[in-house]
C-alpha cells in the first residue's frame, strides 16, 4: 500500500498538483458571488420577478438564477443579444452582466485542460488518481496512528512527517468527496453514468389558451418562488400557443400563458438529485462553506504532494547500497532487517561491515525476505523498528507467517528500534524475539533496544554480540548527519560543584563574521525542546542535549551534566569564552506543548529541566504552567533557581514545587508527584498536558507515579500518551 502511494503520488504528482491548485482558484468563486449578490426576499415568487423584467427588458428570451442567487436576464432586441444582471429584490435591470474572465477560463482549464473532449478525459482520470491517494493515504494513516479510534491521536515523527499527517487528517475527508464527485461528473459527461433517468419533453406542448394574460398574474408561476427557480424561457412574442418553460430544483414544467395552469411537470429523477446533489459538493456553487471546506481541502494537496516527497525521498536516501552482501545459500549470518523510514538500514550496513572485517559471509535482506531455510547460516539477526504504536513496518509485516514454516535452527538475536516515547516502545520487535523463542531457536544475545537511533545503545549491544560470537566486534555507527556550523560559547554558569555532580548551562552564540551585517552567518532555526548535536573533537558520533532557548533569543541555551569520561561532556565543561563548537540542529516536534490555554505539567530532574524552563520564560501568554522540579541540594544545583523565581512573579510560572534528595527529609521528583496526587489529579480534570525531561531511570519512576496518582481517575501514563497529553524525552 505504502508503494502504491509513493509510487502514484510521485508518477501523477504534477497532474494532481494542477488539478488542486485549478480547484482551490474555483472555490472561491462561490464565495466571491456571495459576497456580491443581493439575497432575494422571501416573498417574491418568479411571477412577479419575470413580469417586472418582461417590463424592464423588451425581448427578454430566459430568465436565469444561478446556485449562488444572481440573475441574468438574456434579451434579443433589434437582433442584438444581450446579458442584464437582474436586482433578485426589485426585479429590475442593473448592469450587463459580465462573467469574470479569470474564472471562465481556469473553469475550462480545470475541466478539459482547453483540450476538449481528450483533456475531459485527463480531468477525469485525475480525479481517480486523487480518488486512489486519498484511499491509501486513509488506510496508511489509520495503520500508522494504530486504529480507527487513534485517527486523531498526537502525531509523531519528523517535522515532514507530522505535517503529512495533519495535512492529511484536515483534508482526507474533503479530498475524498471532491475526488469521488469529480469522477462520477466525469463518467456523466462521458455518458458513462446517467445525469437523469427520465427522458425530458422533445417538445412543449401547445397553450390551450388562445390570450396572453398579465405574467404577474399567472398562478403557476406566482406558486413558485424565486428561490427554487433555476431557469425560466419565455413564450415567443406574438404566439399565443407558445408556453412558458419553467426548470426548478425540483424539477421541469410548461406554463400556459394564458390560463397560468401547469400543462405538465416531470419531477427531478433520483439520478438527477443525486448529481444536483454531487455537483454542490464538488464545486460549492451556491454553498459558499461548502465551497470554503473544498478549497481548503484543494489547497492542502500540493502540500501533501511537497510533505510526502520529502518523506519519500527521506526513507530513499536513508537507505544504503550493502557492499559485498554475501548470497542468502553461502551465508554464515542473516540480518534481516524490519524499517519504516529506512534508517534501520543504516544500522544493519555498519553491523554487516563489522562482522566481514572478522571473516564472516554475511547477507542483509528485508525481514518480508525469510527464507524456508539457509543452508550454512548459524545465526540470524533481526534489526526491527516498530510502525506507529508498536506494529509491524511494511517491511516486516510478512515475516510472522513465513516464520511458522521456517525449517533452519539458527541461534537468533533480535534488536529493536523505536522511540521511548511510544507506550509500546519496540512492541513489535519484542513479539518477533518472543516468536523465535517460541519456534525452538536458541537466543544468542537478550533481546535489546535502541532509543531514538542511540549509537551508544546501538554499541552497548554490539558488544554483548561480540562476546557471545568471541569478536572484538565494535559498532561505531555513524549516521547521516546535517551539515555543521561553528557556534561560540558567550557564556557559562556552574552548578553543583559542591555535591560532586557539576552541571553547567552553556550559552552558545553565533561568530561574528563579516556577513553578519547582511544577516548571514546567523544561528539556525531551532524552538524549545529541539535537540543540539555537538560533535566533540576525536569523534564522528554526535552527543544531543535538549535546547532551553529557541532562535528569537538570539542564542543556544543548553545544560550539560558532566559525566566522568565523557568525552563530549568534559569537552563542552573545558570550553572557555569564545571556544568553538561544531553544530547542529535536530528538530523535536514530538516534545512541545499543544496550542491552548490548558494547565501544563512540566517535571524535571537535573538537567533535564533546561528544556522546561524555556517553556517557562516563553510563556508569555500567561498560560497555567506547574513545575515538578528535582535536585540534589538547594544550595548547589538548583539549576534556573532566578529564572524560576522571576517567572513566577510576572504569572508564566503557576506554581514551582522541589524535592532535593541531599537534604534532610528529601527525595526523588517521583516522591514528589505522589505528594501532590491531589493537586495532579485536579489539573489532569482540567485536560492538562503533562512534559518530562530527564534521565531514563528518572523518566522511569515518574510514570510509576503518575500511573499511582492517576489511578483514581482510570487513567494512566500510557493511556495519556495515546491522546497526546503526555510527553517524555528521556535519555
Amino acid at each position: 500500500m505504502r508503494r502504491f502511494h509513493s509510487l502514484a503520488g510521485l508518477a501523477g504528482a504534477v497532474l494532481i498538483i494542477f488539478m488542486a491548485t485549478t480547484g482551490f482558484i474555483l472555490s472561491l468563486q462561490p464565495i466571491a458571488d456571495a459576497l456580491t449578490t443581493a439575497p432575494a426576499t422571501g416573498d417574491l415568487s418568479v411571477a412577479t420577478v419575470a413580469d417586472r423584467v418582461a417590463q424592464d427588458l423588451p425581448g427578454v428570451e430566459r430568465l436565469v438564477r444561478s446556485a449562488s442567487g444572481q440573475l441574468v436576464a438574456y434579451t434579443l432586441e433589434d437582433g442584438v443579444r444581450s446579458a442584464v444582471v437582474v436586482d433578485p429584490q426589485t426585479g429590475l435591470a442593473s448592469g450587463a452582466y459580465e462573467p469574470s474572465p479569470l474564472f471562465t477560463f481556469v473553469t475550462d482549464l480545470h475541466r478539459s485542460f482547453l483540450m476538449g473532449s481528450f483533456g475531459h478525459g485527463m480531468a477525469g482520470f485525475s480525479a481517480l488518481a486523487i480518488l486512489a491517494l486519498a484511499v491509501s493515504g486513509m488506510l496508511l494513516l489509520v495503520a500508522k496512528m494504530g486504529g480507527w479510534r487513534k485517527l486523531f491521536s498526537g502525531s509523531r515523527g519528523t517535522g515532514a512527517q507530522r505535517l503529512h499527517t495533519e495535512l492529511a487528517r484536515i483534508g482526507e475527508v474533503v479530498l475524498l468527496l471532491t475526488s469521488m464527485s469529480g469522477a462520477y461528473m466525469s463518467a456523466v459527461n462521458f455518458e458513462l453514468l446517467p445525469e437523469s433517468a427520465a427522458d425530458t419533453f422533445s417538445f412543449a406542448p401547445t397553450s390551450v389558451g388562445t390570450t396572453v394574460a398579465p405574467i404577474a398574474s399567472l398562478d403557476a408561476l406566482a406558486a413558485t418562488p424565486l428561490s427554487a427557480l433555476r431557469e425560466l424561457s419565455f413564450p415567443a412574442v406574438g404566439d399565443a400557443s407558445d408556453v412558458f418553460t419553467l426548470t426548478t430544483s425540483v424539477g421541469l414544467g410548461y406554463v400556459d400563458q394564458g390560463t397560468g395552469a401547469m400543462l405538465a411537470f416531470t419531477p427531478n429523477d433520483a439520478w438527477q438529485q443525486a448529481y444536483e446533489f454531487i455537483y454542490l459538493l464538488h464545486t460549492g456553487q451556491g454553498a459558499p462553506m461548502v465551497a470554503l471546506l473544498v478549497g481548503l481541502g484543494a489547497l492542502a494537496v500540493p502540500l501533501l504532494a511537497l510533505t510526502g516527497t520529502i518523506i519519500w525521498w527521506t526513507r530513499r536516501s536513508s537507505t544504503p547500497r550493502i557492499v559485498h552482501n554475501a548470497p542468502w545459500r553461502d551465508a554464515e549470518t542473516i540480518i534481516l532487517v524490519g524499517s519504516e523510514a529506512g534508517s534501520t538500514w543504516g544500522f544493519a550496513a555498519t553491523l554487516h561491515d563489522a562482522l566481514r572485517q572478522h571473516g564472516q559471509r554475511v547477507h542483509v535482506a528485508p525481514m518480508n525476505d525469510l527464507r524456508g531455510s539457509y543452508p550454512r547460516a548459524t545465526r540470524l539477526i533481526v534489526l526491527a523498528a516498530t510502525y506507529g504504536d508498536g506494529a509491524a513496518p511494511a517491511s516486516a509485516r510478512q515475516f510472522l507467517g513465513k516464520l511458522e514454516r521456517f525449517a533452519s535452527t539458527p541461534s537468533f538475536s533480535v534488536l529493536g528500534f523505536g522511540d521511548r516515547s511510544f507506550p509500546r516502545f519496540c512492541g513489535f520487535a519484542a513479539q518477533v524475539d518472543a516468536a523465535l523463542a517460541a519456534s525452538g531457536l536458541h537466543r544468542l544475545v537478550r533481546f535489546s533496544s535502541v532509543d531514538r537511533q542511540s549509537a551508544r545503545d546501538f554499541a552497548e549491544w554490539g558488544s554483548l554480540l561480540g562476546e557471545q560470537l568471541g569478536l572484538p566486534l565494535s559498532l561505531n555507527h555513524v549516521g547521516q548527519l546535517p551539515t555543521t556550523r561553528k557556534l561560540v560559547l558567550a557564556d557559562r554558569t556552574l552548578y553543583g560543584v559542591e555535591v560532586q555532580a557539576p552541571v553547567a548551562v552553556l550559552k552558545l552564540a553565533a561568530p561574528q563574521t563579516r556577513l553578519a551585517w547582511l544577516g548571514g552567518g546567523g544561528l539556525p532555526h531551532f524552538e524549545v525542546g529541539d535537540l543540539v548535536g555537538i560533535i566533540p573533537p576525536g569523534s564522528d558520533i554526535p552527543r544531543y542535549y535538549s535546547l532551553a532557548s529557541s532562535s528569537r533569543d538570539d542564542m543556544l541555551e543548553i545544560c550539560v551534566r558532566k559525566q566522568s569520561g565523557g568525552l563530549c561532556s568534559e569537552f563542552l565543561h573545558a570550553l572557555s569564552p569564545g571556544d568553538a563548537v561544531d553544530a547542529f540542529i535536530r528538530p523535536n516536534p514530538a516534545f512541545r506543548p499543544a496550542r491552548g490555554r490548558r494547565p501544563l505539567i512540566l517535571i524535571g530532574a537535573g538537567a533535564g529541566v533546561a528544556p522546561l524552563a524555556g517553556f517557562v520564560r516563553h510563556n508569555r501568554n500567561r498560560r497555567p504552567m506547574h513545575l515538578f522540579f528535582g535536585g540534589r541540594d538547594p544550595a548547589s544545583d538548583f539549576l534556573y533557581r532566578d529564572d524560576l523565581n522571576e517567572a513566577l512573579d510576572d504569572g508564566r510560572l503557576a506554581s514551582l514545587n522541589t524535592r532535593f534528595s541531599r537534604v534532610l527529609g528529601g527525595g526523588y521528583v517521583q516522591g514528589l508527584l505522589i505528594d501532590e496526587a491531589d493537586a495532579l489529579r485536579d489539573l489532569v480534570r482540567q485536560g492538562a498536558q503533562i512534559m518530562v525531561c530527564g534521565g531514563r531511570d528518572m523518566a522511569e519512576g515518574v510514570r510509576a507515579a503518575l500511573d499511582l496518582c492517576l489511578a483514581p481517575l482510570g487513567l494512566s501514563a500510557a493511556a495519556l500518551n495515546q491522546r497526546g497529553l503526555y510527553l517524555e524525552d528521556a535519555y
